[in-house]
């Protein structure tokens, strides 16, 4: 934006992630949007990236990502980090059906959509993944 002398290029790197799918609040002079992604889906991209890392490259399920996430986020409870992941696997069981139908797409990641030609993995679960939070709530527990 500097090199070109475009403030507004600034303006559209700075601006929040956000669907646009309701109306900009208008407040003086700024717009505020009135819905921000990582707001609305409870994480931020950084722990996005984090969970489609271990769930995709390392494959892991919820337990064996809870089990990670507790070194990773050592300034966290084990309560807090195991409310993050059962939110993150709800979400993730709720929309994985959707990545069934993608086209082609650019690699950005070892874990971006693709073609699904060689993705055998489960596309419908069970939304309350009842045996898998179970077994988080234990080691809550034993944690203290």
């Amino acid at each position: 934006s500097h090199h070109f002398e475009w403030p507004v290029l600034a303006e559209i790197a700075g601006a929040p992630p956000t669907a646009e799918l309701r109306p900009q609040v208008e407040e003086t002079s700024s717009p505020e949007h009135s819905q921000l992604d990582e707001e609305e889906m409870g994480m931020t991209y950084a722990e996005l990236g984090l969970y489609g890392g271990l769930r995709k490259l390392q494959r892991c399920g919820p337990v064996s990502m809870f089990r990670k996430l507790l070194g990773v986020w050592s300034h966290l409870s084990a309560a807090q980090v195991a409310v993050k992941v059962k939110r993150f696997f709800v979400y993730y069981s709720i929309n994985r059906h959707k990545m069934c139908t993608l086209t082609p797409a650019y690699h950005a990641e070892g874990y971006s959509p693709d073609d699904n030609r060689f993705d055998l993995r489960q596309f419908l679960y069970n939304t309350k993944w009842p045996r898998q939070f179970a077994v988080i709530d234990k080691l809550v527990e034993r944690r203290g």
